[in-house]
């Protein structure tokens, strides 16, 4: 059985995000995914993702910890409701902070970012981010995330659907 990504459960509507929108196929398409209590993703910057030769541009390293932040942020509050993922009304996060702190230059490779829920309420999540390369953190970062209102969600979605 194949393991889903947060962002696989987002509906057509809310999935052309350029960091993690599984229909944007100019965007990343970053996955995230639990493990245990951490969430990880995977991502193997592009040749274009460059600052200097051989090392990742900063902007694409914040924009793949704020998208890892508000997926997570979505994952946890769907496990606090004790609700799967496809449940409905969709449960989705945007990205009230981002807080980024460049350690060292992070040299081209996978990537591999894990997250972690430092704080959690029905509204709001802070998520604290990694990023590392072989290995090695090379930036840190915070999300705050903030649900989207369930109201203006759903008007939102009957607008994309009738569009």
């Amino acid at each position: 059985m194949e393991i889903k990504a947060f962002q696989d459960y987002y509906p057509d509507e809310l999935s052309l995000c350029y960091g993690c929108g599984r229909l944007n196929p100019h965007g990343m398409q970053i996955k995230s995914y639990w493990d245990g209590e951490e969430s990880v993703c995977r991502f193997q910057p592009g040749p274009y993702h460059t600052v200097l030769e051989g090392y990742v541009y900063g902007g694409l390293i914040a924009s793949i910890i704020d998208c890892h932040g508000t997926g997570t942020g979505a994952a946890a509050m769907y496990r606090a409701e004790n609700r799967p993922m496809d449940s409905q009304p969709p449960i989705r996060c945007v990205t009230a902070k981002l807080q980024v702190e460049y350690l060292k230059p992070t040299p081209m490779g996978q990537l591999e970012l894990r997250g972690r829920v430092k704080e959690l309420s029905t509204r709001k999540a802070i998520i604290a981010v990694d990023v590392l390369a072989n290995g090695v953190v090379c930036t840190t970062g915070e999300v705050i995330a903030v649900r989207i209102n369930d109201e203006w969600l759903q008007k939102y979605l009957q607008s994309a659907a009738a569009s």
